[in-house]
């Protein structure tokens, strides 16, 4: 009988339930926009949860049957508002007001909207869609500074501090297959544009990039000024290898194998190389010059971490480029400081040289890593060709070159990180929580002398040679700071005279000449040398 009893309160208590839940009334209300309070026609207002909805009319009005159960939740969505949702409680008037959405490019277009993650990565600002489909990141760099010079030289050279560079980038990945870069430089109080480029992916081995950007010819010249090894790239590099031009390039990436190719015209970056080009456009109609560079790449060891060995070979065929100065002829200049640019003089200087045809590239690397020790070398040659003189007798080629070998090893555990992608050194990981240190020696020989045969009036083009040692003492910070100490020693010949603007010994009445051909050498050696020692302080963010 208690049994019966208990159920039967059950089925009443149920029932009233039941029923109590089968109850409902009517939720009226207007939605209106935040933009100018204008009512919102065809907006969407459902029970959170529900498939079932209804929709305002033209003046934002809405009626609805909604269970009589205060917890229930209103959700108001329309295409051109933020989606909004609301308690009912005990109301039967809920009316909202939705944020407006739509933006307006300034062309007056509508555009899409896609909220973005803000992160900081590794000391990197980084804004990020939800689905990883966009990304843009800044690259802050700056560099700043000194160098004191000693030794006895023919020439003063004055200690300084300078800003080595102030760079600016936007990097973003605007879909998954495309890339663009825009990179300026306001070190020299000028606005020099750098990289500005769009790249895009075919697929994971092949992309396309087009633009201004550096030829993919020497690994250390494409290898970025944030990571470089000594403070400045070795004088060959610097004098021969080509670096930014406008053009378009395809980049073919496989385990153990990467190829390059580009076709390559002006520098567009440099101040005074765009005024070049167009002065020289203007005043002589001059066709614009090209290059075609290719390199090939071989990485056994690719997917190893602490170990790899890098093989490069690179050639490139190049026509006189319209932004050098040289008057009334195509011309080409080979130039280079002396691992130093604070010291603005540049002994190695083969002057315009005039009548030029084409001019050849190559180039040979070697590279090998393990852990925390890597060593590289490469070895760079130009043969210049002329045109024929105006009775069509050929002029002599000119030939240049020049190497360096280096080595560095981190201290304190850090392993020396290749870019298997790129075919270059990177960022080094460090060997502890404090960072790491970094100790390196390189050598290097710039040769911008054609001597042919043993007799100087055979001889070509003596744009001079010289030969410098360099030790380096890098500290790696966690994040961002990296500090440089560099020691070097240069050594010029006679013929490294800054295009005749520099004495390189005494003559035989003793008073100091620029003459390399005057030079008595039992009065001294003849040639400039010196040495140096510079700090830099790099901040990256």
């Amino acid at each position: 009988m208690n049994r019966f009893k208990t159920m039967l309160i059950l089925c009443v208590l149920f029932g009233l339930g039941a029923a109590a839940y089968g109850q409902s009334r009517n939720v009226t209300g207007v939605i209106t926009s935040s933009l100018e309070g204008e009512p919102v026609a065809g907006a969407t207002v459902r029970l959170k949860g529900a498939i079932t909805a209804v929709t305002t009319d033209t003046l934002g009005q809405y009626s609805m049957e909604v269970p009589e159960n205060s917890s229930l939740v209103l959700v108001f969505t329309h295409e051109d508002h933020d989606t909004k949702e609301l308690a009912i409680g005990g109301r039967t008037v809920v009316n909202a007001e939705l944020v407006h959405s739509v933006r307006f490019n300034q062309y007056g277009r509508r555009v899409d909207r896609v909220p973005l993650a803000v992160e900081e990565r590794e000391g990197i600002l980084v804004f990020e869609s939800p689905d990883q489909d966009y990304r843009m990141w800044l690259d802050l760099r700056v560099q700043a500074d000194g160098s004191f010079f000693f030794g006895d030289t023919w020439n003063d050279i004055g200690n300084a501090v300078a800003m080595r560079r102030v760079r600016m980038a936007f990097k973003t990945e605007l879909t998954e297959k495309l890339e663009a870069e825009i990179d300026m430089d306001f070190a020299d109080a000028l606005a020099d544009l750098k990289d500005a480029f769009l790249m895009y992916t075919v697929n994971p081995r092949l992309d396309i990039k087009a633009g201004n950007f550096k030829e993919r010819f020497s690994m250390e010249q494409n290898s970025s000024s944030r990571w470089l090894t000594f403070m400045e790239r070795p004088a060959a590099v610097r004098a021969i290898a080509p670096s930014r031009h406008i053009g378009i390039q395809f980049h073919y990436h496989r385990p153990y194998v990467v190829a390059a190719a580009g076709w390559h015209f002006q520098d567009v970056g440099d101040y005074e190389a765009v005024q070049n080009r167009k002065d020289n456009q203007r005043d002589h109609g001059w066709n614009e010059g090209y290059s075609l560079t290719g390199k090939l790449t071989f990485i056994p060891y690719w997917h190893e971490v602490d170990r790899g060995l890098h093989f490069g070979v690179a050639g490139s065929y190049r026509t006189p480029k319209t932004h050098v100065s040289g008057g009334r002829f195509p011309s080409l200049r080979y130039d280079s400081r002396s691992n130093n640019n604070i010291n603005r003089k540049k002994y190695l200087d083969t002057n315009h040289m005039l009548h030029i045809d084409n001019y050849l590239l190559y180039n040979l690397e070697f590279a090998g890593n393990y852990k925390g020790f890597r060593m590289a070398t490469e070895y760079i040659h130009s043969t210049v060709n002329r045109l024929d003189d105006s009775a069509g007798n050929p002029r002599e080629s000119e030939t240049f070159g020049g190497f360096y070998v280096m080595a560095s090893y981190l201290l304190f555990g850090g392993t020396q990180l290749y870019n298997n992608y790129q075919g270059e050194y990177t960022q080094p990981i460090n060997g502890k929580p404090w960072g790491d240190v970094e100790v390196a020696v390189r050598y290097d020989y710039t040769d911008l002398n054609n001597k042919r045969g043993d007799n100087p009036d055979d001889w070509g083009v003596m744009g001079g040679s010289g030969e410098g040692f360099t030790f380096a003492v890098n500290y790696y910070a966690p994040r961002n700071v990296k500090l440089q100490l560099n020691y070097g020693y240069l050594n010029f010949d006679r013929y490294a005279n800054r295009r005749g603007d520099a004495f390189i010994g005494y003559d035989n009445t003793g008073a100091p000449t620029r003459d390399p051909f005057s030079v008595d050498p039992s009065l001294g050696k003849p040639g400039e040398r010196f040495h140096f020692l510079a700090l830099r302080f790099q901040v990256a963010f």
